[in-house]
């Protein structure tokens, strides 16, 4: 029985939207599927890890009966992505739940799984908070903190940024005990105080999903989980059960050796010498002086690489180290055309924040090389 009838990049686009949660090997198997939906004219993607489940459906209204089925979701993505794409795709379900899928002379054969069997996520009550922003403005904020979440660190905790909402801001904070990044910004509400810690996966996800305009994104705070509500696009994530470290605490108050940079300069010369870093220890040494900044880096086969860079700053001197991932990560990650740098001794973490603009700053804690 034919289903559906739609051109590919109709239901490619919206399946792509999804397939980022699914998981190839899963003890359930279910869950490698997609569960597609049509109701009236339109058709719905859904995918699930059961922390995380993203909701979107066509932008087109598709002709077809209504219908409810499961199938492998990486299949699915990879037969409409080899077909060609002015292609017109139609589905036929067949007797004992096989999906057949045509185009042009192109003919697959898949397996489904009963849509009544697929899990979903039981949404919590309303709960704390809930506001609204541009997807530019939190593509931006998310941008300017999540390099700074951990990997796979035993604190899980870590494994995550932290949302916090106060009055008409909303915060991002994220670290991996060697780096912190904070960004926050206004929004048209008055917020209760709350604080959520969302998955790391929850947000590399999300981030691939924002557009940069200026169409609304919906933020709730539920009982338990977070809700993302954009377009056709609805992402509901747990959260993260556990104490997110205080942040405000290793933020360096007294650092006294003060300059304003040009965060490509920077960025370049320390690209150029990273090539000659020690690839497992990635250390790079700074030496501050009078008017200058000197870049260096070394490595196991003793070569070595020296860049200098003019500076405003008539301080004392001050030879520091760090990972030389650390300060790329920022500086390739910042929209400003010039950062504030404050050091303070060898040992002291150093705090880099955009000049005139309070709602930004990276602390990265020192190495020794």
């Amino acid at each position: 029985m034919l289903i559906l009838q739609a051109e590919r990049d109709a239901l490619l686009k919206p399946l792509l939207a999804v397939t980022g949660i699914v998981e190839r090997r899963h003890t359930l198997p279910i869950l490698s599927n997609v569960l597609i939906e049509k109701k009236g004219g339109q058709v719905g993607f859904l995918a699930t890890d059961l922390e995380i489940q993203i909701t979107t459906a066509s932008s087109d209204e598709l002709p077809g009966e209504d219908f409810r089925l499961t199938t492998s979701a990486k299949k699915l993505q990879d037969i409409l992505r080899a077909i060609p794409g002015n292609a017109t795709v139609t589905l036929e379900q067949l007797d004992g739940g096989r999906l057949v899928l045509k185009a042009g002379k192109s003919r697959f054969n898949l397996q489904t799984l009963p849509a009544e069997d697929f899990p979903l996520l039981s949404v919590g009550s309303a709960g704390e908070s809930s506001f609204t922003l541009s997807q530019r403005e939190l593509k931006r904020l998310i941008s300017q903190v999540q390099y700074a979440m951990a990997v796979q660190d035993i604190r899980y905790y870590l494994n995550g940024l932290l949302m916090q909402t106060d009055g008409n801001q909303v915060r991002l904070v994220a670290t991996d005990g060697h780096r912190l990044a904070f960004a926050s910004a206004d929004v048209a509400a008055t917020l209760p105080k709350a604080e959520v810690i969302l998955p790391r996966k929850t947000i590399i996800e999300l981030y691939k999903l924002l557009q940069d305009s200026d169409d609304e994104i919906k933020i709730e705070v539920l009982a338990n989980q977070v809700r993302f509500s954009f377009g056709a696009t609805v992402i509901i994530s747990k959260v993260v059960d556990g104490k997110f470290p205080d942040y405000n605490r290793v933020i360096p108050l007294d650092n006294d050796k003060i300059f304003l940079i040009e965060r490509l300069e920077f960025l370049h010369a320390l690209q150029r010498a990273a090539i000659l870093a020690n690839e497992k220890f990635r250390g790079v040494r700074l030496v501050l002086a009078p008017g200058k900044m000197s870049i260096l880096c070394t490595n196991s086969e003793q070569e070595e690489a020296e860049e200098e860079l003019e500076i405003a700053f008539q301080g004392g001197t001050l030879e520091i180290g760090f990972n030389i991932n650390y300060l790329l990560d920022v500086l390739t990650n910042l929209p400003a055309d010039t950062l504030q740098l404050a050091f303070g001794d060898s040992s002291r973490s150093a705090l880099f924040t955009i000049p005139d603009v309070s709602n930004f700053k990276y602390i990265v804690m020192p190495m020794r090389i």
